[in-house]
């Protein structure tokens, strides 16, 4: 029998793996590479990039991971509010001022200012909500936050908008993989939060790219994480559980003294069978929206436009945010090196109108809009590569404040742990895998001691 077994290899199983590493456990993961929506690529000192590419900092879960396993980290530089509209690329100067020097109507400045400054407010009444305080759990402070602002959408907190005026706000909003009318207003305002502070949230990117984490972690583990395994089945037995799988077109089971659950909620609610009926439930109403992105790699050898921009956001384009990755090892050279990394992010409903297409026609999209916004950027291509996630991001929706109770209540020795049960995306994930690894632990050293009882 095994202590634990993980079902899930993404952030959240990883980091549960690392914690248990010195107890007799097993990582099954259904695809071939660990990582789940964490994916980099290295090319030469530059790294392609598909999914989560900024970090918490500071006192963070992911800091005392990133220390843990020796991989390093750099804060983000370069500007982290770029702007791209209406032919007007903007990489310096507030963001309160984009406004005024982005071309558009009378009627677009006045309804983006007054939405703007509505959200203000409620952006400082959210940093204070946000805000740790003495001597409190993680969990009760992500209750708080979802509790903000939960009861209505984004788009009813704003109110109608005028075409350019709505467009603007998209790309924060939207970065969570739901439209306006699918967030709630709280996450909303969140977001905005963390892209005005984002030294005081996401603000560090992982050297070499973000699977130099995921490829440490699973190589430290060893023969411990087992690919291709789909999960089809977790049942809770007096004193252990069973997990039922799929490897290699043959049909295996293992059972372990406990189970940590790292899978997004969809999977989780189809394979815990016998879980507490209204935890189902709850896993059941957790909503994912979907994401495209795609990598580039370029060859050019002088200074760019976008060298001095991390993120640029691009309201009205197939992608809603361009993310210049070779900007973390601008930073890290003393002469500029050749080439860049952009990566591209469509989420909502950009997603939903390109996840039929071919990829062939999904980077052609991408390379026409990156040429609007960066002029010559497909002069120097040498690589592209598109990646469709369907099941993208779980997102904050009116109501979804009332199912966290159900959702962090102790469930046995089923513990689950991934980005659904909270809101900061991979800290969120880190944290509760973390945590899950911790409650494995204290069930098993509580195992050793009934059985050193019953032997004396």
């Amino acid at each position: 029998m095994k202590d634990v077994v993980i079902v899930g290899g993404g952030i959240a199983g990883l980091a549960s793996a690392w914690r248990l590493r010195h107890w007799d456990t097993v990582v099954l993961e259904s695809e071939g590479r660990v990582g789940g929506r964490i994916r980099s690529e290295r090319r030469g000192r530059h790294w392609m990039n598909w999914g989560g590419h900024v970090y918490a900092g500071g006192d963070s879960a992911t800091s005392w991971l990133l220390g843990s396993t020796g991989v390093d980290s750099t804060p983000v530089t370069g500007s982290l509010a770029g702007l791209a509209m209406n032919g007007k690329l903007l990489l310096r100067g507030r963001v309160e001022s984009y406004p005024f020097r982005i071309p558009m109507s009378r009627e677009s400045r006045v309804g983006m200012l007054t939405a703007g400054a509505k959200v203000a407010l409620a952006v400082a009444k959210y940093s204070r909500i946000v805000r740790r305080r003495p001597g409190e759990d993680p969990a009760t402070r992500q209750q708080r936050i979802y509790d903000f602002m939960n009861d209505r959408s984004f788009a009813d907190f704003v109110g109608d908008l005028p075409e350019d005026a709505e467009a603007l706000f998209k790309p924060t909003v939207t970065r969570s993989s739901a439209d306006m009318d699918q967030m709630s207003a709280g996450a909303g305002v969140g977001y905005f939060g963390l892209v005005w502070n984002i030294g005081g949230g996401l603000s560090q990117s992982i050297v070499g790219g973000p699977s130099t984490l995921t490829g440490a972690i699973a190589a430290a583990l060893g023969d411990r994480v087992q690919l291709g395994a789909v999960v089809s089945e977790v049942v809770r037995k007096r004193g252990s559980v069973v997990v039922r799988y799929r490897q290699h077109g043959v049909d295996h089971e293992v059972e372990a003294r406990c189970v940590v659950l790292a899978t997004p909620a969809t999977v989780s609610h189809r394979v815990a069978v016998d879980l507490d009926r209204d935890v189902r439930e709850a896993l059941s109403k957790i909503v994912y929206g979907p994401y495209v992105s795609a990598a580039f790699l370029t060859n050019e050898t002088g200074r760019q436009v976008w060298d001095d921009a991390y993120a640029i956001a691009t309201p009205k384009r197939s992608f809603n945010v361009l993310l210049n990755l070779s900007n973390i090892a601008r930073g890290l050279e003393s002469a500029r090196s050749p080439g860049s990394s952009i990566m591209t992010f469509s989420p909502g409903s950009l997603a939903r109108d390109l996840l039929d297409r071919d990829d062939d026609d999904i980077r052609d999209t991408y390379l026409a809009d990156l040429d609007a916004v960066l002029p010559g950027f497909s002069d120097h291509l040498v690589e592209a590569e598109v990646q469709r996630w369907p099941t993208g991001a779980p997102y904050c929706f009116p109501g979804r404040a009332k199912l966290q109770p159900t959702l962090t209540r102790p469930t046995g020795r089923v513990l689950l742990a991934g980005d659904y049960l909270g809101t900061l995306y991979t800290e969120t994930a880190i944290q509760t895998g973390l945590s899950a690894a911790q409650q494995a632990q204290s069930l098993l050293a509580t195992d050793h001691q009934t059985r050193n009882l019953i032997t004396t």
